[in-house]
């Protein structure tokens, strides 16, 4: 290991294991896959959800807010076009970042995107720190948000703070956490991880490559409200952001 690799005192184990479920929509051209968010999975602290979305054209999401929250969206592949409601147009393709907090948003192209490169692995690195590699990207709350890809046989190690919570999403392959001889994590599935300063990965398939989302973050320690895309401190904050929508008034003002 290089001197950029972290040492572990107290690797994190896994804690839960949870599949992505399909969410119901009226739209055969839309699905989502819920993990973080569900029932069995409900908030991790900063985190309120983590969906995996496909649509096909020319089907889109209809016009919605948000409000109390900072999204972080992603593409995998394909391209999606997105407007708000400040007129702030933006086409994101394979590989591009979008954080959006109200009445702001930023892209950040694929090709600008943080990256480490070695030998039998790499990292896309989307928010926070791996390897000694920053992304340009801030976030309100202190987050990680990194897309590793594992060749055949490799091993990672990934520091994160032990004040975090942290979890991992599973794209591509099955892989191997905390111990090395964990019980595998598949495709869709979201592995909740324990107490410690890091987490170590193995890929035991000698012919396919591992791909997984690694997310963590600085625990809130706030009460949440979540109902759809308002996200308070109380029944009564929700309450009024509704109405403030619903009468374009409090930074709904140009939706209208």
């Amino acid at each position: 290991m290089d001197h950029e690799t972290p040492s572990l005192e107290v690797p994190r184990q896994i804690m839960k294991v949870a599949f992505a479920q399909q969410c119901p929509l009226e739209s055969d051209d839309i699905t989502i896959k819920k993990s973080i968010g569900r029932e069995d999975a409900k908030f991790l602290d900063p985190f309120i959800l983590l969906d995996e979305f496909t649509v096909s054209s020319p089907a889109g999401f209809p016009d919605h807010p948000h409000k109390g929250f900072e999204a972080i969206t992603y593409m995998l592949e394909g391209a999606f076009a997105t407007q708000d409601f400040n007129g702030h147009k933006s086409i994101l393709k394979a590989g591009d970042v979008q954080k959006r907090l109200e009445p702001r948003s930023m892209e950040v192209e694929s090709r600008d995107v943080a990256r480490v490169e070695k030998g039998d692995f790499n990292v896309a690195v989307i928010v926070g720190e791996s390897h000694g590699v920053r992304s340009a990207v801030d976030t309100v709350t202190p987050i990680m948000f990194l897309d590793f890809t594992l060749k055949p046989g490799a091993q990672v190690r990934q520091g994160v703070p032990r004040s975090w919570n942290a979890f991992a999403y599973v794209l591509e392959g099955e892989g191997v956490f905390g111990h090395p001889g964990a019980p595998p994590a598949t495709e869709f599935q979201a592995v909740l991880l324990g107490d410690g300063d890091g987490v170590e990965v193995w890929n035991h398939s000698s012919e396919k490559s591992l791909r997984f989302l690694l997310i963590g973050g600085l625990p809130v320690g706030e009460p949440v409200v979540h109902r759809g895309p308002f996200v308070m401190n109380t029944e009564a904050e929700v309450e009024e952001a509704i109405q403030d929508f619903r009468n374009n008034r409090n930074g709904f003002q140009r939706r209208s």
